[in-house]
C-alpha cells in the first residue's frame, strides 16, 4: 500500500483496492456471507466497479470452484483494476488487482489469529464476551438475509430501482423485467434442497445444466 501511495497516489483504483478490503478484512465478522453483502453492495453501488449481474456471475464462479467463498473478492479485484488499468495494460492491472485483494484480505485476517492465539481459551470462558458473541450471530443472521434479498432481486429481475434514506436503502423490482428461466431455476433449486435434501453440489450442478438447456432451447 505504501509503493502504491508513493507510486500511483491515492487516486488510483489500486488504492481504492487496498483500502476497501481491508477495512473489509478487519472489521467484518461471520464468515464469506456477511462480509460478501457488505462487499456487494459498495462494488456495485458505492464504486461503480461490477454491474449487479456480474456480481452475480462472481458468487456463482465462487460457489461452483474449489477454494472458500470469499475468493470472489479476487474476482471483484480484478474486474476494478482491469477496467482503469493506466498506466498498465487491462490484464496487468486485472493481476495486480486480484493479488492486492488476496494480500488484503488475508493477511489481517492471519494477523488477528495469531495476535489473539494466545488467549482463544480465555475468551471463549468469558460470560460478558458470550453475550456479545451472541449479538454478533443474531446480526450476522441479519447481513445474510439482506444478501439473500439483493441477490434475489438482481437476479430475478433486469431493472432494480434504489432509493436511499439516510443510511437505509429501499429496493424494488420492476414486475415486467423478471426473468421467468431464473425464476423456474430458483423453484426448482428450493425443491430440491428443502423437499429432496440434495447437497449444495448436487443443487449447483443441476441448476448450471438447468440454465443451459433453457439458454440454448429458447
Amino acid at each position: 500500500m505504501v509503493l502504491i501511495a508513493l507510486t500511483l497516489g491515492q487516486d488510483h483504483v489500486l488504492w481504492e483496492i487496498g483500502v476497501f478490503f481491508s477495512q473489509l478484512a478487519i472489521v467484518t465478522f461471520g464468515g464469506a456471507y456477511a462480509v460478501l453483502a457488505y462487499m456487494a453492495q459498495e462494488a456495485v453501488q458505492g464504486f461503480g466497479w461490477l454491474r449487479p449481474g456480474e456480481m452475480a456471475d462472481g458468487l456463482g464462479l465462487a460457489e461452483t470452484t474449489p477454494g472458500p467463498l470469499i475468493l470472489v473478492t479476487q474476482f471483484v479485484g480484478y474486474l476494478a483494476a482491469f477496467r482503469a488499468p493506466e498506466p498498465f495494460t487491462p490484464f496487468v492491472a486485472g493481476l495486480l488487482g486480484a493479488g492486492l485483494t488476496t494480500w488484503v484480505t488475508f493477511a489481517p485476517c492471519f494477523l488477528w489469529i495469531f495476535a489473539l492465539a494466545p488467549w482463544i481459551d480465555r475468551l471463549g470462558n468469558a460470560v460478558r464476551l458470550k453475550g456479545g458473541l451472541a449479538a454478533v450471530t443474531a446480526a450476522v443472521v441479519g447481513v445474510i438475509a439482506n444478501l439473500t434479498a439483493w441477490f434475489a432481486l438482481h437476479v430475478l429481475f433486469a431493472e432494480v430501482g434504489q432509493r436511499n434514506f439516510g443510511p437505509l436503502r429501499l429496493y424494488w423490482s420492476d414486475p415486467a423485467s423478471f426473468d421467468w428461466r431464473a425464476g423456474v431455476l430458483v423453484a426448482i433449486a428450493c425443491a430440491l434442497v428443502f423437499g429432496l435434501k440434495w447437497s449444495v453440489l448436487r443443487v449447483l450442478m443441476a441448476a448450471a445444466l438447468g440454465g443451459m438447456v433453457l439458454v440454448l432451447a429458447i
